[in-house]
Parts: structure tokens; C-alpha cells; sequence
């Protein structure tokens, strides 16, 4: 059976801000799908310790106030969500996460923070991600949707949103901006693009991981071509995928 007819897992995060260096966890989902159905979610609301701007809660709608009355302790739910990840990934489920190199990057950057196990450590040194014998422990397989429509269909004029992901692909978003929500739409995007494209059913899951990899890698450069272009010769587009 093709990968993305098995079990799927989802994974969003709403956040402060756009730098996944900085920026802290404000909602998080981890959402098991079969069929593009649901079959288990945990959700967390965490109090990232730190305001949030007014610009990031008017895009998910969670306030400084209502994080610090009703949000656990960040440090907890970075750890929570880190292990529910990891737990899925050693038995071989790819989690989908669109933009997976944003989500991924400020989770690791969150456990370094709280001077927590790292995604790596947690799946132990006898991870091989399917490289072979001695191979070092490797986060994944990931699925970023995102990445993948940019490299099947290059030239597609237009945002490359979730939203935007949705309608091309015949997905019905409810509730963008909220984390199970965009974490459920994420798996039916990535369904919706294998379905549509016979070489991504087909791919190995890791062999999809790699490409997606080179894929991104490609997409960076040619972005940061484009902005010094624009006039913008400083310009840096960073290319690893999807940890950096």
C-alpha cells in the first residue's frame, strides 16, 4: 500500500513570531489520521513566558493573557510534543507538517532553550534513517507538502500557502490558524498531491525524505537569486530541510 494511504500523522505550531530561532510555541497539534480521517489528536496551549505581539494573535487569536491563565509551562509542552514526534517516527510514521523546516526548526530550537533532548537524541544512536548500518540518527521521514508542490509543479503562479495549497488541491480548511486544523488539512494536502501524482505515491517514504531534502535546498537558492535581483544583495535564503 502506497505511504499515503497508511497511517499519517499531522503537526502544526502557532507561534509568536516568524523567526523559528526566537519565536516560542503558543499552540501546538499532533494529529493520527487513516484515510485522511482522524483517529487521535492531542492538542496543547503553552505560556511561551513572553508577550505576544499583537500581529501574531491576530492571525491565531491567542492573547498574552489568555496564554499566561490557561497555558502550561512551555518548557512542558515542547517536551510533550517532542515525544509524541519522536514516539511516531520510531515506529516508522512520517509526520506531515507543511512548511515542516519552520515547525521543526523552532521546536528544536524551544528544546535547546529548556535545555531539553534534542529530536536526534530521542530517537537514539541506533536510528539509521535508512541510509544503512552506522548511519547517524536522522529526524524523519518527514512529509512537507509545501516543498513537494513546489517541486512538482514549479511554475504554478500564485501564493503557496496552506490556504492556497487547499484550493488547488480540493481540501476544505476549517479553521486556518488554529493548530488542528492546519495540521489535519497538512495530511490531506500531501494525500491530495499523491493522489495526483503517481511518482510521490510510489516514492519510498524515505527516498520522498531525501528529495525533499535536495528539493528544498534547490527552491533556497533560486529564491535568494530572485531577492538579490530585486535589489536586495545581502539577501540570505536558508536551504536545509527540514531541521535548521
Amino acid at each position: 500500500m502506497a505511504w499515503h494511504e497508511e497511517r499519517l500523522v499531522g503537526f502544526d505550531l502557532e507561534t509568536t513570531g516568524t523567526d523559528p530561532s526566537t519565536a516560542r510555541i503558543v499552540t501546538a497539534a499532533v494529529v493520527e489520521t487513516k484515510g485522511g480521517e482522524v483517529v487521535a489528536s492531542r492538542l496543547w496551549l503553552a505560556d511561551p513566558g513572553t508577550p505576544i505581539p499583537a500581529e501574531a494573535t491576530a492571525i491565531h487569536g491567542i492573547t498574552t493573557e489568555r496564554a499566561a491563565d490557561c497555558g502550561r509551562p512551555a518548557r512542558e509542552v515542547a517536551e510533550e510534543v517532542a515525544t509524541a514526534l519522536a514516539g511516531h517516527w520510531s515506529m516508522g510514521v512520517p509526520v506531515i507538517a507543511y512548511n515542516a523546516a519552520f515547525d521543526l526548526s523552532l521546536l528544536s530550537a524551544e528544546l535547546e532553550r529548556y535545555g531539553l533532548r534534542s529530536l536526534t537524541e530521542r530517537l537514539g544512536a541506533e536510528r539509521l534513517g535508512g541510509d544503512g548500518a552506522g548511519a547517524p540518527a536522522v529526524v524523519g521521514p518527514v512529509v512537507d507538502p509545501l516543498t513537494i508542490d513546489r517541486a512538482v509543479d514549479r511554475f504554478r503562479k500564485g501564493r503557496r500557502t496552506l490556504a492556497a495549497a487547499c484550493r488547488e488541491y480540493g481540501v476544505v480548511l476549517d479553521g486556518a490558524h488554529e493548530a488542528g486544523a492546519d495540521a489535519l488539512a497538512a495530511v490531506r494536502v500531501a494525500r491530495a498531491i499523491a493522489g495526483r501524482y503517481a511518482h510521490i505515491a510510489a516514492a519510498d517514504l524515505w527516498e520522498l525524505h531525501r528529495d525533499q531534502t535536495r528539493w528544498y535546498g534547490e527552491w533556497a537558492a533560486d529564491y535568494q537569486k530572485w531577492l538579490r535581483r530585486q535589489g536586495n544583495p545581502e539577501a540570505v535564503v536558508e536551504g536545509t530541510w527540514p531541521l535548521r
